[in-house]
């Protein structure tokens, strides 16, 4: 099972209106499946050109890891080397930092994770519950 196109773009819209409802800067939002493929992307106007790679990236890290990012964090610091190594055979697309949410349903299924940068990390975080939050799925941080 997978995200579904609908949901995509309802996590992006709500996470984007989220953004400006709370003065975020501008952002940027990535949804993908549980495979790393993109379903949606969305950059708001002024949200930098690196963004769209830096959304995907946390998204795409929390699933190749199958971690979130607050533990993908956590093994960075205990093992730098590990984390470099990582992210070198990712090609880069893993991120240590808030902002990158594991999408389930309600029976615990995988079916994704939402990635936005922009603003502070935690304000990413923020944005992207929000957004998965308004399709009616679960957002997991590992707060």
């Amino acid at each position: 099972m997978s995200i579904s196109l609908d949901q995509a773009r309802t996590i992006v819209d709500a996470a984007l209106a989220h953004g400006t409802e709370q003065g975020f800067n501008p952002l940027t939002v990535a949804v993908l499946d549980p495979g790393g493929a993109v379903v949606a992307l969305a950059r708001q106007d002024g949200s930098g050109f690196l963004r769209p790679d830096l959304a995907t990236a946390k998204a795409s890290g929390v699933l190749a890891l199958g971690m979130t990012n607050r533990a993908i964090a956590a093994r960075a610091a205990d093992s730098p080397e590990f984390f470099t190594s990582v992210a070198t055979l990712a090609g880069g697309k893993i991120l240590s930092v808030p902002g990158g949410v594991f999408v389930k349903d309600a029976e615990g299924t995988l079916l994704g994770a939402v990635g936005v940068t922009g603003d502070l990390s935690l304000h990413d975080e923020a944005a992207a519950v929000a957004g998965i939050e308004a399709a009616g799925l679960v957002a997991v941080t590992g707060e």
